[in-house]
This record gives structure tokens, C-alpha cells and sequence, in this order.
């Protein structure tokens, strides 16, 4: 977001999915920005490379902008109030935290049990705690999720409690991962995603995240970021 224009885009990335629950395509970017598609692909890339967003893999669109995607991700959030007809995929349990965080709305979050498959629906808001029981694993080191982001998010799933997800590590990744209650994902997305459609939004430095985690009790070699 080096110039007016990357960060005209970034934005309209976000208003677009916040507002519409998807990504604008590139042509909607250049006539908005009244640019060209070849300066909004480059753009883009900037943006990707920054870590503001995340390409698909031919890198011709937006893939997400956490904590918004473009494709399902195992996770379904709407309005908690029944009257707006917004939908979001969220693209992990953590993302789906900080889609109500970002748009500070109460929300209804479904998704299911990786281990025994049964439905997982809550509702939860920036002052709403979600309610005990549900737990959420993180598949690999903090240092480690932008190796391949979009795989790191697939596997931050919700189950129903610890013992869920503590059996299904050991039938599928055997002293990987760690476990964390879904109450303490959904108070560190609050600061990390609550000021994502600001009009001042500035990056997060590392070491303001990484007192994020400290402050949620996540600390060690695992939640150490790089």
C-alpha cells in the first residue's frame, strides 16, 4: 500500500467482500479506479507480496483478504439478525471470528466436526463470547502459516471439543497442531481483524501481533511469528 492507488484498491477489496461477501474481479477494480488491468494486476501482486491480500494461483484474482474469502472454506457466517442478507465464507475458525470482529456484527457461524462430523452452529459477536466447549486447531507454527496461507487456513478447523480434536490429530497428524478453546481464537480475533475496513487501517507490525498472542495466553516456539 506504497501509493494512493494500491491502498484505493486494498480498500475496495474489502468493501467489496464486506458489503457483497465476494471479491471484486479485476476489470471492476481498474473501471473504479478508472487504471488499467495491467496496473491493477500489478497492483495486486504488491498487495499479495505486502501479505495485504492473497492471490488464487494463477494469480489473475483475489483469493481472500483475511478474513474474507472467495471460495468455500469449510465455514458459513451470517448476520446473526436474521434481517441481513449478507454471507460470507469464512476461511477458518479464526477468520470466522474476524469476519464479525471486521464488521463488528453479531453473527451466526456453521461449520462441522472434521472428527465425527456432527454440526457445529454458533453465534457470536465483538462482545458476545461464543459458548463453551467448541475448540479449534491450528495446523502448523505461526512462522509457518504464509508458506502456503490458503493451505494453513484449510486446516484451522472447529470441533466439537477438545477430546474431538486431540483424536482426530492422532488419526491424522500425529504430534502436529496445537489446540486452543474457541473462546480464546475469538478474543484474539477481535484486535487482530477489528480494524481491517477502517479508513486509516495501517499493517500490524510483528511486534504488535505477536503481543496479541502473548496477551491470549498463546505463547512458545509454536506461536512464535516470523
Amino acid at each position: 500500500m506504497n501509493t494512493p492507488l494500491s491502498r484505493r484498491v486494498r480498500d475496495l477489496v474489502y468493501q467489496t467482500f464486506a458489503a457483497q461477501g465476494r471479491a471484486p474481479s479485476l476489470a471492476e477494480l481498474a473501471g473504479r479506479t478508472q487504471s488499467t488491468i495491467d496496473s491493477i494486476h500489478q497492483i495486486l501482486d504488491d498487495l499479495a507480496h505486502e501479505h495485504a491480500l492473497v492471490l488464487n494461483p494463477d494469480r489473475d484474482a483475489v483469493r481472500m483478504a483475511h478474513p474474507f474469502t472467495a471460495a468455500p472454506m469449510a465455514f458459513v457466517v451470517t448476520p446473526a439478525d436474521g434481517h441481513d442478507d449478507r454471507r460470507w465464507w469464512g476461511g477458518c475458525a479464526w477468520d470466522s471470528f474476524g469476519i464479525s470482529a471486521a464488521l463488528h456484527l453479531d453473527v451466526r457461524i456453521d461449520t462441522a466436526c472434521p472428527q465425527c462430523g456432527a454440526e457445529i452452529r454458533l453465534v457470536s459477536g465483538p462482545t458476545v463470547t461464543p459458548p463453551a466447549g467448541p475448540t479449534v486447531r491450528f495446523p502448523r507454527p505461526a512462522r509457518q502459516w504464509w508458506d502456503d496461507v490458503v493451505g494453513t487456513c484449510t486446516m484451522i478447523r472447529m470441533f466439537c471439543d477438545r477430546d474431538h480434536a486431540e483424536q482426530w490429530t492422532a488419526d491424522n497428524d500425529p504430534g502436529g497442531g496445537y489446540v486452543v478453546d474457541a473462546t480464546t481464537v475469538w478474543r484474539l480475533a477481535g484486535p487482530w481483524y477489528g480494524d481491517r475496513l477502517h479508513p486509516d487501517f495501517q499493517p500490524h507490525s510483528r511486534e504488535f501481533n505477536q503481543r496479541l498472542l502473548d496477551e491470549c495466553g498463546l505463547t512458545g516456539p509454536f506461536w512464535e511469528l516470523p
